[in-house]
């Protein structure tokens, strides 16, 4: 059975006063020893983004500014969630289907586990699902 999404917590430093740090210094819940980071930004709403899956990455996705809605299909589970707070990531597995929506101004952030590979990434829907139904018998 594939792992599933979840939210997770980062920690954060400061006061409203002075402001936040968050960071992931000691990054004890992220699954993954970070590999790349990357941020999306200037992403029209009417634009979805995502349509796709990874093979092999797993991802760690934070809302920057703004709000970031993701749906994240494992082929055997949908789930819907909300990301706009900066100190709250999303776990995404491998071989999770995701279909992102960006505020207007929404900044993501995405801390990955692999250097990107084209042959990782999973295009097609159907063919995602062929997969993903094979990994669960």
């Amino acid at each position: 059975m594939s792992a599933i999404p979840y939210l997770l917590t980062f920690d954060r430093i400061g006061s409203p006063d002075i402001g936040y740090i968050t960071t992931t210094q000691y990054a004890d819940n992220v699954p993954f020893t970070i590999r790349r980071v990357f941020w999306t930004h200037g992403t029209p709403p009417e634009v979805m983004r995502g349509r796709h899956a990874n093979k092999a990455t797993e991802e760690v996705l934070v809302a920057l500014a703004g709000t970031i809605r993701v749906k994240a299909d494992t082929g055997t589970q949908v789930q819907e969630f909300e990301l706009s707070d900066s100190q709250t990531g999303l776990f995404i597995p491998a071989m999770c289907w995701t279909e992102i929506r960006y505020s207007e101004g929404a900044i993501a952030l995405c801390m990955a586990s692999t250097d990107y590979a084209e042959e990782d990434y999973i295009r097609d829907k159907a063919h995602f699902k062929k997969l993903a139904t094979h990994l669960t018998l």
